[in-house]
């Protein structure tokens, strides 16, 4: 899957919904972008840490890993149209060399990052954006803090039945990057209220 054109979905989704759009502040717009450049990190992470899980025989920790980048591609993107919604340009920087350990160090780093931004990062980047109105990085920070509530989630899940991991598929939404075991019931995203008929099954 080329996870910057199912990613590019989510930009396309938040530049329809600029008419009104309030401007963030310098350290909204600077949160934006720091966001930008984490999630851009971690998909690219979570592609390695897919190969490393693939080499070691953790096929199915490997497929939750692929389906995390997704997610993860998709935040970036929607951080991305946020900046550009509010005026604001993205800043261009290198990606994060990515080295990676064994499966179950990469586990353990990614619950760590992923329970931070749960807990941490995003309320605070969320917490200021609502209190500008600066809807559009209300809703992109909300989104990603949702998703990253529910990788953390799975990743933890993962990590403590390593070796005897059940086969299941994950499907990820092209709105916000919500991910699901298993095929999602007809009807809606409880994150974005897109159609969860437009989610895919990452492979």
């Amino acid at each position: 899957m080329n996870y910057r054109h199912f990613a590019s979905l989510a930009v396309a989704l938040l530049l329809g919904l600029s008419a009104d759009a309030q401007p963030g502040s310098k350290e909204t717009m600077a949160n934006l972008n720091a966001a930008h450049l984490g999630e851009a990190n971690a998909q690219l992470r979570y592609l390695v840490f897919a190969r490393t899980a693939d080499a070691a025989g953790y096929a199915q920790v490997a497929k939750l890993f692929r389906a995390a980048s997704v997610a993860e591609a998709t935040h970036e993107y929607t951080h991305m149209g946020a900046i550009m919604n509010l005026g604001g340009q993205v800043e261009a920087s290198a990606l994060d060399a990515v080295k990676p350990g064994t499966t179950v160090a990469n586990l353990k780093q990614v619950v760590a990052g992923e329970s931070y931004e749960r807990d941490t990062m995003y309320p605070r980047y969320l917490k200021l954006a609502e209190a500008e109105n600066a809807h559009e990085a209300v809703r992109s920070f909300g989104f990603a803090m949702a998703v990253e509530k529910q990788h953390a989630v799975l990743f933890a899940e993962a990590l403590a039945q390593l070796g005897k991991n059940p086969p299941v598929d994950y499907f990820v939404c092209p709105g916000c990057g919500t991910t699901t075991t298993g095929a999602p019931a007809k009807g809606q995203c409880p994150t974005c209220k897109n159609p969860t008929a437009k989610y895919v099954n990452v492979l």
